[in-house]
């Protein structure tokens, strides 16, 4: 029996919008990320304070959590259902291999995201995706309905979880952060010298060190935020866009998505602003409080940002801007990837050195130059190359086989 030879989706095969929205997505991430790599999310408040831009840092962390913080993130997962739904439904046309497939491809993504974990950002989220998205296929068979029942439950479940460990008083993240602590005891990481550890590196093997602790931080940060939760209802909600296909006929929805877009903006913004100031004044509603204030606040904006791009496509198709937004779009995971890799050598000891001197709006600006930078590298890598480079790696490990980087030319 001759066996079968998967291969992986033609250029000419893919969606421009879902593209679009990917590279906006990319813009937030690197915009929520960077204060991160610049080591000013690290420093302590009367540090930040006496910084030349303290004033302006201020506004500008106030407009980050109105607009950025956790909207970007829910674009992209929402994003990463929609694929994730679509490799399922091929998966599925193809019976068990295909499934393999799936599951193969996942795995390698663990792998990848793995790599970014430790060697690379403690603040990946590629590990997390690959192993939630193992389960989508547990879904495939509930209804529309269903689908959206389960992503509701997924998504209001952090508020239930966050209520109850209040009124306990417990912390589900304790273990992860004992275990933190003793790494950075055995390191000599302080208090005093966090902020500044990662600038000072001189050797990578100092970086590395940072990053095993940093691990544990990532997995503190996915129980306090029950991101897996989120993830999951994200996940969930985006696989039942992917399965109606409402990206492939974006006109016959236009009143859903003008329904989307107005209701998320009226609602999403002046509750992003309350979220902000209680974000900014430390939860004085309790974390449950802040919990609803997430629910209620980050989901609609996000879901606006989607729906107010997609009617935007509509009314001007044939824009540069959509064409420029694709390109690395067409390519996210090395994008993804790449701003970590940019991040270490602008801010970190063992490249230029940048970080906890630069302020969080010099901080911002540096990113959007980055994703500027990535933009214009993509559109010039696609115009020869049908994959980005780290796509092109994961497509070959994913089929087992070679795949040619580059546009074969025609007869």
């Amino acid at each position: 029996m001759e066996k079968v030879r998967y291969s992986p989706v033609k250029p000419s095969e893919r969606y421009v919008i879902l593209d679009a929205l990917r590279g906006f997505a990319l813009i937030g991430i690197c915009l929520a990320n960077y204060p991160e790599f610049s080591l000013y999310t690290f420093q302590p408040a009367e540090v930040a304070a006496a910084m030349p831009s303290a004033g302006v840092d201020r506004v500008v962390r106030f407009l980050q959590l109105v607009f950025v913080d956790g909207k970007f993130y829910t674009l992209f997962s929402l994003l990463f259902g929609i694929g994730f739904s679509i490799i399922i439904s091929h998966a599925a046309q193809r019976g068990d291999g295909g499934f393999r497939l799936f599951y193969r491809r996942m795995a390698v993504l663990v792998l990848l995201g793995f790599v970014h974990l430790m060697f690379i950002w403690s603040g990946d989220i590629l590990m997390l995706y690959a192993l939630t998205g193992m389960l989508l296929p547990l879904f495939r068979h509930v209804s529309d309905k269903g689908l959206l029942r389960w992503a509701a439950f997924f998504l209001l479940l952090p508020v239930f979880v966050d209520a109850a460990t209040s009124l306990l008083g417990v912390s589900l993240s304790a273990p992860a952060v004992r275990a933190q602590w003793h790494y950075c005891r055995m390191y000599g990481i302080t208090e005093e010298n966090f902020g500044y550890w990662l600038r000072d590196a001189d050797t990578y093997g100092e970086v590395f060190q940072f990053l095993v602790q940093g691990a544990l931080v990532r997995v503190q940060e996915f129980v306090d935020g029950n991101r897996y939760f989120k993830v999951m209802g994200l996940f969930i909600l985006g696989f039942y866009i992917g399965r109606r296909k409402l990206y492939a006929d974006l006109a016959a929805r236009k009143a859903l998505l003008r329904k989307v877009a107005v209701t998320g903006f009226a609602a999403g913004l002046p509750l992003s602003v309350v979220y902000a100031w209680s974000a900014a004044s430390g939860h004085p509603f309790g974390l449950a409080g802040h919990s609803v204030l997430y629910l209620v606040s980050v989901y609609p904006l996000g879901m606006a940002y989607m729906s107010g791009l997609c009617l935007l496509y509509m009314k001007s198709r044939e824009a540069r801007l959509w064409r420029w937004l694709a390109a690395p779009g067409r390519m996210a995971l090395t994008n993804y990837v790449g701003q970590s890799v940019v991040g270490m050598f602008l801010f970190y000891g063992i490249g230029l050195g940048l970080g906890a001197g630069v302020g969080l709006a010099a901080t911002e600006l540096i990113a959007l130059g980055v994703f500027a930078f990535q933009m214009l590298l993509s559109k010039i890598w696609l115009r020869y190359c049908q994959f980005g480079p780290l796509e092109w790696v994961w497509r070959m490990l994913n089929y087992g086989r070679a795949f040619s980087l580059f546009y074969k030319k025609a007869n």
